[in-house]
């Protein structure tokens, strides 16, 4: 499939961001790939190909987060946290990685890109305190695993958005019971040709 440019593939999401918005989420994307030359951030070495697969594929979960504090749990590279602070500058954004050099990264890009609504820690989640509206995740881990990691980390009624490849209906079996798949959303994302769907999930009472 053919390389698409931020602003076309904005507008094929539905998404209605400012000038800013875009030179920040760019300026994000070269941060990453110069960063990752030393850092091991991302597999992506191309900058075209970073706007489909790491900018607008973070940004396709955009409709469904909700307005609560939002904690995004091996963030890595800062994806789908960084994009997703970028596009919701009031919505605050705890990231978190167990890779000291990985959280240094997303602290750095938080101050550079001037992203107030941004905190990184270095941390296990497991370890975390704290009550988040919303928890995200991007090739994390199994859904079980997600969920069972940070269970003590979802407030009341909060709810786990997991972005995943291929409907993973192994890992939906897998859930316990009162793990409730609340919705399957398979998402199209410009530019890029391959299946990806969002989990929402909510603990049962």
């Amino acid at each position: 499939m053919s390389a698409i440019n931020l602003p076309s593939g904005l507008q094929q999401l539905g998404l209605d961001l400012s000038a800013d918005q875009q030179d920040k989420l760019l300026a994000f994307r070269d941060l990453l790939l110069k960063w990752n030359k030393t850092y091991n951030l991302t597999a992506l070495r191309d900058p075209e190909q970073a706007v489909s697969h790491h900018l607008l594929d973070s940004l396709a979960i955009l409709p469904h987060i909700g307005s609560g504090p939002l904690l995004d749990v091996g963030s890595g590279g800062g994806l789908p946290g960084i994009p997703l602070a970028i596009a919701r500058p009031e919505l605050s954004i705890s990231m978190v990685d167990t890779v000291q050099k990985k959280a240094t990264f997303l602290q750095q890009a938080a101050i550079q890109l001037g992203l107030n609504n941004v905190v990184a820690h270095h941390a296990r989640v497991e370890q975390m305190t704290g009550q988040y509206a919303q928890i995200s995740s991007r090739a994390f881990a199994e859904l079980k695993l997600f969920t069972d990691l940070t269970r003590h980390l979802l407030a009341p009624g909060g709810r786990w958005l997991a972005m995943k490849g291929m409907r993973p209906e192994a890992e939906i079996a897998a859930l316990p019971a009162d793990i409730i798949v609340e919705q399957i959303i398979p998402l199209h994302v410009p530019g890029l040709d391959a299946e990806r769907h969002l989990i929402i999930l909510k603990a049962g009472s």
